[in-house]
């Protein structure tokens, strides 16, 4: 359990009546460093979370799911219950921190990584990933550059999702077209780590020589001939001899 957060979890599981039964679950993370997160789940996966700084309640799965996640919600104070919760977070984080004394905050630097989203081919559009995980607090910069400038089109950042040891993990991704010899890199930045932490992806493709292909075939149509003609030598000398 990390020391620097009391997290509160709110756990409302029902089943949708369908032939298929769901189960969402509403979770209220407070931290002692302000911050508040709310999200709601569906069948354990992130449906939708509350953007505070823009006030508005963000769906992270597509609409024609069935049901859909928005029409399941409906008549529910999301929004205004989330505000609601904050300022709840806000006080009892207080309260705690006056009570139990916690010590400094605690925190996880974060690993990273980046890859392609699909096998690379030269022209053909394809998505760069930077999976940034293990980390604490939940608060991270990611950015990304192409042969050493900065890259701000074409870049999505998910929401936080929570890991089962209360660290976190979240994706930014990068809409590419791929060309030989462009270098992409993805740099982290967070409290915890001292320097940020940057990772490098080059593009490159595997390739087929196909001017080998002529030259194989003619160096093995000259093979047989060479052939040829040393075993037709072979039997006139032969012949000679027995004479």
């Amino acid at each position: 359990m990390k020391h620097s957060a009391a997290i509160i979890l709110i756990v409302n599981s029902f089943c949708v009546f369908s032939q298929i039964p769901h189960e969402i679950t509403y979770f209220v993370g407070c931290f002692v460093n302000g911050t508040t997160e709310i999200q709601f789940e569906f069948d354990g996966e992130l449906m939708l979370y509350i953007d505070f700084q823009r006030e508005e309640v963000v769906y992270t799965v597509p609409t024609f799911i069935d049901p859909d996640p928005g029409q399941v919600l409906v008549g529910l104070s999301i929004l205004r219950d989330a505000f609601d919760n904050k300022g709840w977070c806000s006080t009892l984080t207080h309260v705690a921190k006056v009570e139990e004394k916690y010590p400094p905050e605690e925190r996880d630097p974060p690993e990273s990584m980046i890859f392609s989203a699909r096998e690379v081919e030269p022209g053909v559009e394809n998505s760069l990933i930077c999976f940034v995980n293990d980390f604490y607090p939940p608060s991270i910069k990611v950015s990304w550059t192409k042969n050493g400038r900065p890259v701000s089109e074409g870049v999505s950042l998910s929401q936080y999702l929570p890991n089962n040891d209360q660290t976190f993990r979240q994706f930014s991704t990068l809409t590419f077209t791929p060309s030989e010899g462009d270098i992409y890199s993805c740099t982290v930045e967070h409290s915890a780590l001292d320097t940020p932490k940057t990772r490098i992806w080059e593009a490159e493709f595997i390739k087929t020589d196909q001017s080998l292909g002529p030259d194989i075939f003619c160096g093995v149509g000259l093979g047989l001939g060479l052939l040829g003609v040393a075993t037709g030598t072979f039997f006139i000398v032969k012949g000679c001899n027995a004479q």
